[in-house]
């Protein structure tokens, strides 16, 4: 700030300070006859008296004094040059800048206040310099928003800005970065919230859809039973636009001797401790895997009876029919692309007694077998150990079973049974110590030798299942059932 000393106008040609005679250069000292006096007091100063007594009387003859010409007045506006009075100036020194009082004052006036002497700050800044200190809403701000905690981010970033405006802090950049991280994190929230909503709308829509006209000897997939047969015509089903499960309104329920595309092999209901709400389309499929799945194993017994393209299906209740109290879940074999003849149920009353124990030894071994886990050993480490447990137990119950002396097995067949039993033996300490191994590389290591020992007991199964009479997978499709 700028004193207003410092712009007071100084008019041309009138000093404001008067140096003082330097003490060492000479002096001319005219004749004091001849030398007017000059007064260099101020205008309103009083004469100063003589240094004669006041009641000396003047000689007579003396002349009157002239009289004293006032002193020009330096403040007033510059006029026409003053006529030559035949005065003789005093001779002065040449001017040189005042020197400081004694007592450290400015000297000089008003014209030497030092800038901003009364504005209360120090001189060169107009405002008090802005705080050096980092807000720390605005630090918080910016961490929190790059982990993606937005909420937080953003009231942390409001209060940032609004503090650093009021106090001149730091941390503007942070708190403008974590408002932007906020805000991206709020939008994609919503629009993952409102995909919600759409998909959950897309669905009850879906289940209140009005079923196709059911043709004649048409029944709802409910209303199948073990043993049924069914085709699915075209306008039976409507195929969920995203690639989900089919929907099935109706199925048509035809002999097994006809051509189909199902067999039923039962159906199983929701417990009522899985509890009253719909778990939602991913719960209930892979609920109805684990209860169908023993289902399946104990109507078709062999396996290797079933034609290829024939798949283990659900037929579980949608969110619809779940209101409406349908709690049941239907578990068939089926073929979407392709009808087939005959049934894959495995008549126990028609077969012998070597038959139905190598059946049923081996059955336990093929369901641990379909279980496996889907992806890499090192994405589901502890998913391929559990399942390791699992084939170990599976590969010694079917040792000891066909190990029994109760069995009486064709000449044939015994010694090739016997051959089994010793590999499946071997195969369990494999699979034993794979499900011991925590190391995922080394995990996958175990498992693929554990496999190839299991790999080795398929062509003893073949001859074995030669010798017994049973199918061996070789058969035309069409024969197979």
């Amino acid at each position: 700030m700028v004193s207003n000393a410092e712009l007071m106008p100084v008019p041309a040609g009138r000093g404001v300070h008067v140096s003082k005679p330097d003490s060492d250069a000479p002096v001319a000292v005219p004749d004091a006859a001849a030398a007017p006096t000059v007064d260099l007091r101020k205008p309103d100063a009083p004469t100063s008296k003589s240094a004669e007594p006041a009641d000396t009387p003047a000689p007579a003859d003396t002349p009157a004094p002239a009289e004293t010409p006032a002193p020009a007045d330096p403040w007033a506006a510059p006029g026409p040059a003053a006529p030559p009075t035949g005065r003789i100036p005093m001779p002065m020194s040449a001017p040189h800048p005042p020197l400081p009082p004694a007592n450290g004052a400015p000297a000089g006036g008003w014209a030497s206040v030092v800038p901003g002497a009364y504005s209360g700050f120090q001189p060169g800044y107009a405002y008090p310099p802005a705080s050096e200190q980092t807000n720390g809403f605005a630090v918080g701000a910016l961490v929190t928003g790059l982990v993606c905690v937005w909420p937080v981010a953003l009231v942390l970033s409001i209060i940032a800005l609004v503090q650093i405006g009021k106090r001149g802090e730091r941390g503007r950049g942070m708190a403008v970065t974590g408002l932007v991280f906020g805000v991206i994190g709020l939008l994609l929230t919503g629009l993952g919230v409102l995909g919600g909503i759409v998909a959950a709308g897309r669905s009850d829509r879906a289940d209140h859809l009005p079923a196709p006209k059911a043709p004649a000897g048409s029944v709802r997939w409910s209303a199948l039973k073990a043993g049924d047969c069914y085709s699915t015509p075209e306008d039976g089903s409507r195929t969920d636009p995203d690639g989900g499960d089919e929907t099935v309104y109706w199925v048509r329920k035809v002999p097994c001797s006809a051509p189909h595309h199902g067999e039923v092999a039962g159906t199983v209901r929701i417990p009522a401790s899985d509890g009253p709400s719909y778990p939602g389309e991913a719960k209930i499929r892979e609920r109805a895997g684990e209860l169908c799945g023993p289902v399946l194993d104990e109507y078709a017994l062999d396996q290797w009876a079933i034609p290829d393209g024939m798949d283990d299906v659900y037929l579980y209740p949608t969110r619809g029919n779940w209101r409406s109290g349908e709690r049941s879940v239907t578990c068939a074999f089926e073929d979407r692309d392709a009808e087939h003849t005959g049934t894959v149920r495995t008549d126990r009353g028609s077969l012998n007694s070597a038959q139905l124990t190598y059946l049923e030894a081996v059955k336990g071994f093929n369901s641990a077998y379909a279980k496996r886990p889907k992806g890499e050993v090192d994405a589901a480490n502890s998913e391929y150990a559990a399942w390791a447990r699992q084939m170990a137990a599976a590969s010694r119950a079917e040792a000891e079973q066909l190990s029994k002396t109760s069995t009486v097995w064709p000449d044939g067949a015994k010694p090739k049974v016997t051959e089994l039993a010793a590999a499946q033996r071997a195969a369990a300490d494999a699979w034993d110590a794979a499900a011991k191994t925590t190391d995922a590389t080394a995990l996958a290591g175990a498992i693929r030798r554990a496999q190839q020992l299991t790999a080795k007991t398929l062509p003893l199964s073949v001859e074995i299942r030669r010798e017994l009479g049973l199918s061996t997978g070789e058969q035309a499709p069409d024969l197979r059932v």
